[in-house]
């Protein structure tokens, strides 16, 4: 049975819907546990996240939230820290630590805005090369748990976001599958869950999630774990695709 969601940005970042509309969503779907988790703030691109002053109102609305639908929903406060975030994390119920972005020196290169900006970067940053941004996005991710100490791995593969559009890079090749299998090697030993992102499919980039099914394997065989998320960005992709998905979760 498919009971929660925890994965879900509103207003307060990127998403197009209020805490209470998601709120309500779920409901309508029939989960019993709902988590917000909206971006961190990040100083260098306030773009996407949650605007440092408005995190105060975030924390108040959800536990206010909390409840007025305790009867109906449980309700959890989290966030989306990313790599790169420096806002403290203590206030927050639960922590999803993910990596938007490869820093080369003062540079923040994020590698889910577009394929074309990843080019770009491969032949500015990396020589042309672009394995070596891989690599240096999965040593990153490798990092993830130590630097933000969150609770659930975001998108253990985000920078193949664009691949089945614009393949950028082949996953079969042995210096790709050396560095996310060394990710994964890494995180395994701080026994936090991976998500199973649906949030690429729902907006039409991929049609599997992340990680990719290769991936669920090795974690799965190495003995991870793993929690779904839609990642969803409105009120209508909550809870998107998990009945596909939650064999993988439950066997």
């Amino acid at each position: 049975m498919i009971s929660k969601d925890l994965h879900m940005h509103t207003v307060y970042c990127d998403g197009t819907a209020s805490p209470e509309e998601m709120i309500l969503s779920a409901i309508d779907r029939g989960l019993t546990t709902v988590g917000i988790s909206g971006h961190s703030y990040t100083f260098f691109d306030t773009s996407y996240c949650m605007q440092q002053e408005a995190i105060p109102r975030y924390l108040a609305e959800l536990r206010y939230l909390r409840a007025k639908y305790f009867d109906r929903i449980h309700v959890l406060c989290g966030v989306e820290q990313d790599y790169h975030s420096t806002y403290p994390t203590d206030d927050f119920d639960y922590v999803i630590g993910s990596v938007h972005y490869v820093k080369v020196d003062e540079a923040y290169i994020p590698v889910d805005e577009s394929a074309e900006m990843l080019k770009e970067a491969v032949e500015k940053h990396f020589g042309g090369d672009v394995y070596a941004l891989c690599e240096a996005y999965f040593a990153t991710v490798a990092d993830v748990v130590n630097k933000t100490h969150c609770d659930i791995i975001g998108h253990f593969d985000l920078i193949s976001k664009f691949i089945e559009r614009e393949p950028l890079f082949d996953p079969r090749h042995p210096r790709y599958i050396r560095a996310w299998q060394a990710a994964v090697d890494t995180l395994l030993q701080h026994g936090v869950p991976f998500e199973i992102n649906t949030g690429a499919i729902s907006r039409g980039y991929r049609t599997e999630p992340y990680p990719s099914a290769e991936m669920r394997d090795y974690i799965r065989d190495k003995g991870g774990s793993f929690v779904l998320s839609s990642d969803a960005h409105s009120a209508d992709s909550i809870a998107y695709g998990f009945e596909e998905y939650d064999s993988v979760i439950n066997g």
